[in-house]
Parts: C-alpha cells; structure tokens; sequence
C-alpha cells in the first residue's frame, strides 16, 4: 500500500515522532516526513507511505510553504523563538508603519543566515548539536525567497504582530521573525508557529494523528491516502 496522508503535526511532538506513528499504526516500515516542523511547530506535515510516494517526498519538500506566526517584540532567545533562553530585553518604541515597512522590506529573494538551532550540518556535525554545547560556528548566509508577508493583526499592548508568510523551502521563520526584530531596533523571537500549507497540501484538509489511526484502523484508507499518480506539482 502506498500514498500521502496529510497529518496536522501536534504541539510539542517531533516530525519523526509522526513518522514512529504512521509506522506503527499502517505496519509500513517505508515512511517519510517531507519537511521538519520543531517541535513547538504545529501544522501540515505530508507524510509519505510507501515506496513509490517516498520518491515524491524531494517534490513536496520542494514546493511552496505557508506559515502562521506569531512575533514577540522586545525580546530575543538563543534559539529565536519561546524556548531559548533571553538574551536580551528591550522597550518597544514601533508605530504601525515602522512594523509595515520593517516586515515590507523582508519580501522577495533575500539572504538568510541558519540558526543555530537548526539541523543544517556543518563540517558533518549538526548546528543544534553545537548549539548545546555552548558553541557557535560561522554560518554561510543562503538565498531563500519571502513571497509575501501579510500583517493579520498587530497588538502593540502585548507587542505581538500576527503574520501570514509565503515562502520558499530553507526558509526559517524563528530566524525571520528574529530579523524583523532586529530590523525594528526592539529585537524579537517567533512565539507560536503553524504551517497551513506545503506544496498542494492544506491545514484545512489535515488529519490529527488520532484521525488518521482510526481511520486506517476502520479501513477507510482511500479517505486518508493520496495516491502518489494523483500528486499535483506546483
């Protein structure tokens, strides 16, 4: 049995620890994620089952993605969102039109340098790996593509901007949300993040992992699975 099911990754939980389930639950030891979300990441995460969707996990990785964020001003982390620890602590003297034209001038190709939190490897050892032990390397910045950035709200008692981003794959909004910070001279890290899109695959069409698990257990499997011929490149 092959095909994608579009899981809703779950607050907290690992993209492998998706990966463990479906294999646990569908007894197909051929399973792959298309794209790590972190843990505190919530949101699509396409997962291939079987030999002929695994091949299409390199498309799907490839594709569009799209993000809900939420920017904490004032404030950054270690590891650019709400589980590092604080570096610094700033007041927040922004006007609506600063955030507008800060956020603004982050659209279109721009250079991006890797967090160290992060599972890019470099000299074959991964930065988060580093990061723990109290290390920081040279990063090479790299070209990513901001396609848009929408404002959704912004609440300058709790100094919170809302954003809607459309982006190319390599992109990290924790490090994204840290610049626009930076940009705005407060300095900031990404609360809470949600993907709601990665290549044709939509929150709005997700299943939970409990979903999916009854489910296949019902033997509605034709409901959860795309077959691999059906995928739509964009």
């Amino acid at each position: 049995m092959t095909g994608i099911v579009n899981i809703n990754k779950p607050y907290g939980k690992s993209s492998h620890f998706v990966v463990a389930v479906v294999r646990r639950v569908t007894g197909i030891k051929k399973v792959g994620h298309t794209g790590t979300l972190d843990p505190l990441a919530t949101g699509v995460l396409p997962i291939c089952i079987g030999r002929e969707s695994t091949k299409l996990s390199q498309k799907i990785m490839d594709g569009t993605k799209c993000y809900r964020a939420v920017l904490q001003l004032g404030i950054t982390t270690t590891t650019q969102d709400s589980e590092g620890e604080i570096i610094s602590q700033k007041d927040v003297n922004v006007s609506l039109d600063d955030i507008t034209e800060a956020v603004n001038s982050f659209v279109g190709q721009i250079s991006q340098i890797p967090p160290m939190y992060s599972a890019v490897k470099i000299n074959g050892q991964k930065l988060y790996k580093l990061a723990r032990e109290g290390k920081e390397v040279e990063r090479e910045p790299r070209k990513i593509n901001i396609y848009s950035i929408e404002i959704l709200n912004t609440d300058l008692n709790l100094n919170q901007i809302e954003l809607n981003i459309s982006c190319s794959k390599g992109t990290y909004i924790r490090t994204l949300c840290n610049d626009i910070g930076e940009k705005l001279g407060c300095g900031g890290y990404m609360a809470s993040l949600v993907r709601t899109k990665s290549s044709c695959f939509c929150i709005e069409n997700s299943f939970t992992l409990d979903e999916f698990e009854q489910m296949w257990k019902n033997g509605e499997y034709e409901k959860v699975l795309i077959p691999p011929e059906t995928f739509i490149e964009e």
